[in-house]
């Protein structure tokens, strides 16, 4: 099954660089294609994505490192600064509260299923990047970043963001994942 080999092969790389192994160009088109198949609740499409690259990315890490002040390291900082972009992932809470309004019944799992689907939307690019030999990892400086992120992208209050992956060409491959005994979080039962 292609799926489970890409899963599988999908890790978290953190020494990148900026030699990617293909065109941007298939990455934005990755990116693209991702967003508009991944599916979710109530086919809301409340997913947003900005895939940030050349001095923006620099910006983009420098003024992740300024937010923190000092507290996260300048070395991890330069780790994702060094790849080739990041993909900066929201969802749009206008879109949420809309249906929240429309559908009563269901108004407080909106934003769980606006969530939901953009873990699916990060997981399908990740895969996605790791079958272009692209390496990639997912951060969480949210919500210590929102404000400095919406006001160095122009973007509107209602973009919630949710995760980063900067991504680049493969400097070196994690340690292999240790194996775990699936049988202690899967139940089958007939």
């Amino acid at each position: 099954m292609k799926i489970l080999e890409s899963l599988k092969g999908r890790r978290s790389h953190y020494d990148i660089n900026r030699d990617l192994p293909v065109d941007e160009v298939e990455v934005f088109d990755l990116v693209e294609k991702a967003t508009e198949l991944v599916p979710d609740a109530f086919n809301m499409k409340s997913s947003r994505v900005i895939v940030v690259t050349g001095e923006k990315q620099d910006q983009l890490w420098d003024n992740i490192y300024e937010v923190f002040e000092g507290k996260v390291s300048r070395e991890k900082i330069d780790s994702f600064k060094n790849g080739y972009g990041t993909i900066l992932y929201f969802y749009d809470e206008d879109i949420v509260k809309n249906l929240q309004s429309q559908f009563s019944t269901y108004a407080d799992r909106f934003p769980d299923w606006a969530s939901q689907s953009s873990g699916m939307l990060q997981l399908s690019i990740w895969s996605g990047l790791k079958e272009l030999g692209i390496g990639a990892s997912l951060q969480h400086y949210n919500p210590v970043i929102d404000d400095m992120v919406k006001e160095m992208f122009n973007l509107p209050e209602s973009y919630a963001l949710n995760a980063q992956m900067p991504f680049g060409g493969i400097g070196s491959n994690p340690a292999e994942k240790e194996k775990e005994d699936i049988s202690k979080r899967v139940k089958i039962v007939k």
